[in-house]
């Protein structure tokens, strides 16, 4: 990288200039001199820049999720982004984070290996404090470091806000691969989280994390060994493609599957009939209400939600009432409802 002068620098260098002191021959050498860049063997670059680019707008989508949903669970402003990402050797970010600190060692199913989550003890603690109905306040929940190991109940509480960062972990992934990250167990000595050994190639991820008013640092560090099936993939143009790819079976099929578990109701309307307020107010189970324009014969009308869908035919099976779908009456669209037989008994 070319070093920047200052102005000070700048002048400086043009009175030695002017005085004698440096000749203009002499400082030109200088620029022409080839540039070298020092290769450490012990550390190569297992990631290209177009690939840590990537991971990186990868993961602001991550941090944009995680913001929304630990504002909404924790009620407070959180705000998560990314500060950086590195590669660096395991042994280096082992070295880098606080000892004792929180750390969850996460399995990236379908990859092979772990990866690891570190959440500053900060931030661990306003988590709980706030979730324990604090305020979060950074001088309430400042501890001793012989009181920094969780309790049982603690403990649950940051393995459910874990497994609520992996799902949109997960989602930030869906461009690349159908990733399933699973918590496997949680460390607060980084010494018993050795998921790769110390000369292998990492890349992490930092992302500055601050709820309400205390401030720490969140770490996700990945393995190579982990991202190395996918490497390919990593790469600007496959992930910008992935999202322009719009509606494809995968995603139809996930919209699909969760709106087949939505609840709405099903109204089989027998008729209607104008009544005045007063006559509304004074009904008492057992009352009989007169449909005069409704024949004793006609179809009732099935709605769905509040739009009519299908003529029905009253019946009985067994000993309950129930209707025989007829014909459509083309208020929703069939695109908007799936398939739908024309006879159907309810």
């Amino acid at each position: 990288m070319t070093e920047i002068l200052s102005q000070d620098e700048i002048d400086a260098l043009l009175n030695a200039i002017s005085s004698g002191e440096v000749s203009e021959d002499e400082y030109s050498s200088v620029g022409e001199q080839k540039k070298v860049k020092i290769y450490d063997f012990k550390r190569p670059d297992k990631f290209s820049k177009d690939q840590i680019r990537t991971l990186q707008m990868m993961h602001e989508t991550f941090a944009r999720l995680a913001t929304t949903g630990l504002s909404a669970q924790l009620r407070a402003l959180v705000v998560v982004h990314v500060a950086s990402v590195d590669q660096l050797t395991y042994e280096e970010f082992i070295r880098s984070i606080p000892n004792p600190t929180t750390l969850a060692v996460i399995n990236m199913d379908p990859l092979r290996g772990s990866a690891i989550l570190e959440i500053d003890p900060s931030i661990s603690f306003t988590i709980i404090d706030r979730l324990f109905g604090g305020k979060g306040e950074s001088s309430k929940v400042n501890r001793e470091l012989s009181d920094i190991e969780l309790s049982d109940i603690e403990l649950s509480v940051m393995e459910g806000i874990i497994v609520r960062i992996l799902g949109n972990l997960r989602e930030s992934w869906s461009t690349v691969i159908d990733l399933r990250p699973r918590l496997g167990n949680i460390e607060t000595n980084p010494q018993f989280a050795q998921v790769v050994p110390p000369n292998d190639m990492v890349v992490l991820i930092t992302l500055e994390t601050k709820v309400g008013e205390v401030e720490g640092m969140t770490n996700l560090c990945i393995p190579y060994i982990t991202i190395e099936p996918i490497i390919n993939k990593l790469s600007a143009q496959y992930w910008y493609s992935s999202i322009r790819k719009g509606e494809v079976d995968e995603n139809r099929a996930v919209i699909q599957e969760r709106l087949d578990q939505v609840k709405i109701p099903l109204i089989s309307e027998v008729g209607s009939v104008d009544i005045s307020l007063n006559d509304l107010m004074n009904l008492h189970a057992g009352d009989v209400i007169k449909l005069e324009n409704t024949p004793i014969k006609s179809d009732l009308t099935v709605k769905v939600g509040d739009r009519g869908k299908f003529k029905a035919t009253p019946g009985r099976v067994g000993n309950r009432l129930a209707i025989q779908i007829g014909d459509s009456i083309e208020d929703i669209p069939d695109e908007l409802l799936g398939s739908t037989r024309s006879e159907q008994e309810y």
